[in-house]
């Protein structure tokens, strides 16, 4: 069964795209690649319960199992040392990453208290698009009565196209809700 948005873009935005930009090819529209979600738990060097704690919350968001990143070197003033567990990410692609974004611009954005839409400035020179979360539990698969801390992310949307107008075109056609350039 073909996720809800996979199908939307295939027969809706693939065609939009290719009369605003001209493209000869339905391959030359710009297309998600992955999604990788992030979250840095700078406590998790003292109690690794913490960490276990995200890793868990992060699975129930995003349904495949997450990998704990651990501290590349030591660093004196943060009291980390080498090793030691910092966060966790996953890497999403495919149904489970259309699923995902479907969930996250559709369900999770409206739940955030004063939202006003997303910055339409933060795409990279390659058109990859970065968000930041200040909180889980705007998900539904978030029991807020369950949770112990409340834990921020990082989440970051790998766009395959040639310019910052091909990608912020593609999202603004999936649903996500910029604010005004």
């Amino acid at each position: 069964m073909t996720p809800r948005l996979l199908e939307n873009y295939r027969k809706s935005i693939v065609p939009e795209l290719s009369k605003k930009f001209g493209y000869k090819n339905n391959m030359q529209a710009p297309a998600v690649q992955k999604i990788v979600i992030n979250m840095g738990v700078g406590a998790g060097r003292e109690d690794i319960k913490i960490v276990e704690q995200a890793m868990a919350d992060m699975a129930n968001i995003s349904g495949q199992k997450p990998v704990m990143t651990r501290a590349k070197k030591a660093i004196a003033n943060f009291k980390i040392r080498k090793g030691l567990p910092v966060g966790c990410k996953v890497t999403l692609r495919g149904a489970r990453m259309y699923e995902f974004l479907d969930r996250l611009l559709n369900i999770a954005l409206p739940r955030i208290r004063d939202f006003r839409g997303v910055s339409p400035n933060s795409f990279d020179e390659k058109g990859n698009y970065s968000l930041g979360i200040k909180e889980q539990s705007i998900f539904p698969e978030i029991d807020v009565d369950k949770v112990q801390r409340i834990q921020g992310m990082d989440i970051i949307i790998n766009i395959k196209s040639d310019s910052k107008d091909e990608s912020y075109e593609l999202l603004k056609l999936f649903g996500m809700p910029f604010t005004a350039k």
